[in-house]
């Protein structure tokens, strides 16, 4: 009988187009995966890949069997799922997944609250820009911001949160300045490689400077906060902390609607039930900030 788990590593050099590239998606090293392609072949009895110097390709034969281990693993992803609907302990493992700024700035307390309310759930936080594949089982629950729901695949169940507003902002000692007609640019401050954004021309201030550009959100924030410039952040952060403001004469953007995405049977399972509850409940009262209207503008 063939063996799923060489299947699986199979599945994944096919992926990946290499061995090295399978063997970190895997948590493996290099010499079980290449161990596991050659059970697989003698187990068929033909090649499955051919080593080119750009790295693994498949063979004819190894086309043919892609699309049958696709659908094993399809159905080993409904075995465990359903199987795994029917446990009702408040116990085991639980993995969500969300953007660092969510995890980061709103709901870290509420995950620390969760946890020691329910001791016995081990979870873990897949805080990650990258959307994490909940028919793969790589999450149980997904928090998202999701702009068109049409976009939401039909497979999953979404519980639907508040809507989220994004506004621009600039440090409050920097706003103090600039209204008393210091003569330092104001740059515009983006993660992104882009061009001028839009809310760069919009409000009272304008931005003179050369941009400032980062990779990750808290340093957008610390820059911000250190007087650099002004830039676009979701309400819940910005309104929220002390050191920032709203440019004037500036609009609300939204960015979309905060949803709770669950998979097949999984969403059963008494702890993930217990947590999509508990975290709608949370970002219930977060509805004001999450929309920008918790603070006044400057």
């Amino acid at each position: 009988m063939i063996d799923w788990d060489d299947v699986r590593y199979f599945l994944a050099v096919a992926r990946e187009g290499s061995v090295r590239a399978a063997a970190g998606r895997l948590g493996v090293n290099h010499a079980t995966v290449l161990r596991r392609i050659a059970q697989l072949e003698e187990r068929l009895g033909a090649q499955m890949f051919e080593k080119l110097p750009a790295g693994y390709r498949l063979t004819a034969a190894g086309e043919e069997v892609l699309d049958l281990a696709k659908q094993m693993e399809a159905s080993s992803h409904q075995l465990e799922t359903r199987v795994l609907g029917r446990d009702q302990s408040v116990r085991g493992l639980l993995r969500v997944t969300l953007t660092p700024p969510l995890a980061t700035h709103l709901l870290m307390p509420d995950f620390a609250d969760f946890a020691r309310l329910h001791p016995d759930i081990e979870m873990e936080i897949l805080s990650s820009g990258e959307l994490a594949n909940l028919t793969n089982r790589e999450a149980d629950v997904a928090i998202r911001v999701v702009y068109d729901r049409k976009t939401l695949p039909l497979n999953l169940h979404g519980l639907k949160g508040p809507e989220l507003f994004g506004g621009v902002y600039i440090g409050r000692d920097r706003l103090e300045a600039w209204r008393a007609g210091a003569p330092d640019p104001i740059r515009w401050i983006v993660i992104s490689m882009h061009g001028i954004p839009d809310w760069a021309s919009e409000g009272e201030v304008r931005t003179t400077g050369v941009p400032f550009r980062t990779t990750d959100a808290d340093a957008q924030i610390v820059a911000v906060r250190q007087g650099l410039g002004i830039t676009t952040l979701p309400c819940f952060i910005g309104d929220a902390d002390p050191l920032l403001a709203r440019v004037p004469g500036t609009d609300l953007h939204m960015y979309g609607t905060v949803w709770l995405l669950t998979q097949g049977e999984t969403r059963k399972t008494k702890r993930v039930r217990l947590f999509t509850e508990f975290v709608s409940n949370r970002l219930a009262v977060y509805a004001q900030l999450l929309a920008g209207q918790s603070v006044q503008r400057d």
